[in-house]
């Protein structure tokens, strides 16, 4: 855990670390995440080939990364549930964690809707 008192570059250098860390973990331990930063990686060539414009490139970019950020958000909800209710089974931890799972499953919508709308405009416009 950090020490609220201390601030500077080495700061930001031990935030890069844990950011680092968070990410390492997350590959290591969620496997929905694995799937999703490899499809980022595969799909990133296909949006600076498919897009028209740098908007359309931003936007394909920026809803994928928006899909990594709710992965990751769900995947500490998920790890903070679990430590907290542990084998028991509690409604409460049933929901937040359905919850969280939505929130992914909105996020990949969004990310498919960009998807199509730069297709359509690419083929059909």
């Amino acid at each position: 855990m950090a020490d609220p008192t201390f601030r500077g570059p080495k700061q930001l250098l031990k935030a890069f670390q844990w950011t680092i860390q968070g990410f390492k973990s997350a590959y290591k331990v969620e496997a929905s995440f694995r799937l999703e930063i490899w499809l980022f990686i595969v799909l990133l060539p296909v949006a600076v080939w498919l897009a028209q414009t740098p908007g359309q490139l931003f936007l394909l970019i920026a809803t994928g990364l928006l899909v990594l950020l709710v992965e990751l958000i769900n995947s500490a909800i998920e790890a903070v549930v679990d430590l907290v209710v542990g084998a028991k089974q509690h409604p409460l931890a049933g929901r937040a964690k359905d919850v969280g799972s939505a929130a992914v499953f909105l996020a990949l919508c969004i990310y498919g809707m960009a998807w199509l709308l730069v297709i359509y405009t690419r083929f059909f416009v």
